[in-house]
């Protein structure tokens, strides 16, 4: 992204309320600088901004400071989007509502957990847009989507996971259900039509590249009698059944969206989330599914995928006797029945979000090729289902979920 991308009103006066609360002995600004905060095929929803600023202080001295600043694309496509969902809303809401009140739950247990980056409140801003403080002057930072996470990684996000889903259990066990916007995401009767016409141009895309996958006559006839079902199958998985565990799911548990800090010795030390944007209120398989399916390595992803289940579930435990859950723990066959019941969500993944972390970064990774069907778009998501690290993940997954009933239409 050019400097010409970057709005006129991202002005030093936008920060100077946030410098004067946060900054000790503030005085004045005496640089200011916007760049691109993320490259190509990194960040698909928003413009992501880092702002640079250079504080002199009260005695004389000057500290760097740089904040996050999310702002909306403002192309016809994401402006669509928006009428559909507004995700900065959402997000504010989870940053200034929802995250504090999960931290505090855990602060009233006796345990202090951070779940990722302070938001501010920016005076005078032009349009849509979240300010965070930015991880990466504590160390934190993203592990290669294109390799994928070891299991120490794996394991450092299923806690911080756990953690998660363990306060937003007990939230609405004892104060009841959270505001209506951070519930259902994209899952609204009203999107229906929109995702139909993003998902049916890539199924045809990724129903060509299967038919060079090897192995691909074992399984590529369920795929094509799934494709007119799916978007069904994926709004059941919507619906909230109250007698199942149901969380708040992160929503987007994708790899850009877990930062990591490391200790002296390089070990993981902390797991932040980012990216509170499209939250979902229900079962913990979509969560879990969206990041083991698309975010660990292609040699564990499946050999593991029972072993972190279970890493999970033993977090999950914990942390629901630490915040006093008041209800029936759920047990790890609970968890394993309900990932087999909507086991054809793991297929949603594998073609969707697993496609674009394995990716190579290009100018061309962008929402509109995503999920457009433009020229571009079809030449770009041909890419994405053909390459060769694809290939090896999703010759794989197929026959895994061949194997385990989950390309069976009911």
């Amino acid at each position: 992204m050019g400097a010409s991308k970057i709005p006129d009103w991202v002005r030093e006066e936008l920060f100077e309320d946030v410098l004067k609360s946060n900054v000790v002995g503030y005085s004045k600004v005496r640089s200011f600088n916007a760049e691109n905060g993320s490259s190509a095929g990194e960040n698909y929803a928003s413009i992501m901004l880092r702002v640079n600023i250079e504080v002199e202080l009260l005695d004389g001295t000057n500290k760097h400071v740089s904040y996050m600043v999310k702002l909306p694309h403002q192309n016809d496509v994401h402006k669509e989007l928006m009428e559909h969902i507004n995700i900065f809303e959402i997000e504010r809401t989870m940053y200034k509502v929802v995250v504090p009140e999960m931290e505090a739950l855990y602060k009233a247990a006796g345990v202090e957990v951070t779940f990722g980056a302070k938001s501010y409140e920016l005076r005078n801003a032009k349009s849509e847009y979240i300010a965070l403080e930015d991880l990466c002057t504590k160390g934190f930072k993203n592990a290669s989507r294109l390799d994928g996470l070891d299991q120490a990684h794996t394991e450092g996000v299923l806690r911080k996971m756990a953690q998660w889903h363990a306060a937003t259990a007990v939230r609405v066990a004892t104060k009841g259900q959270y505001p209506e916007g951070v519930l259902k995401s994209f899952f609204k009767e009203e999107n229906r039509a929109k995702i139909n016409e993003m998902m049916n141009g890539m199924g045809e895309i990724f129903l060509k590249c299967c038919a060079t996958y090897e192995g691909n006559e074992a399984y590529i006839d369920k795929l094509k009698a799934l494709k007119p079902v799916i978007l069904d199958e994926m709004f059941k998985m919507g619906k909230v059944d109250s007698t199942e565990f149901n969380v708040l799911n992160h929503g987007d548990s994708w790899s850009n969206n877990f930062m990591f800090q490391y200790d002296d010795f390089g070990k993981v030390k902390e797991v932040y989330m980012v990216d509170y944007q499209v939250p979902k209120y229900g079962i913990v398989a979509h969560d879990l599914i969206y990041f083991l399916i698309s975010f660990t390595k292609l040699e564990d992803k499946l050999s593991k995928f029972d072993y972190y289940l279970r890493v999970y579930h033993d977090n999950l435990v914990e942390h629901l006797k630490i915040l006093k859950y008041s209800k029936p723990m759920p047990s790890l066959r609970d968890i394993h029945k309900t990932l087999f019941q909507y086991g054809l969500f793991i297929y949603c993944v594998a073609t969707g979000v697993m496609a674009v972390v394995l990716v190579d970064p290009s100018k061309d990774a962008c929402f509109e090729n995503f999920t457009g069907d433009s020229a571009e778009g079809k030449e770009f998501q041909t890419k994405m289902y053909s390459n060769a690290r694809y290939r090896k993940h999703i010759q794989a997954i197929l026959p895994w979920l061949l194997n385990r009933g989950a390309l069976d239409i009911d």
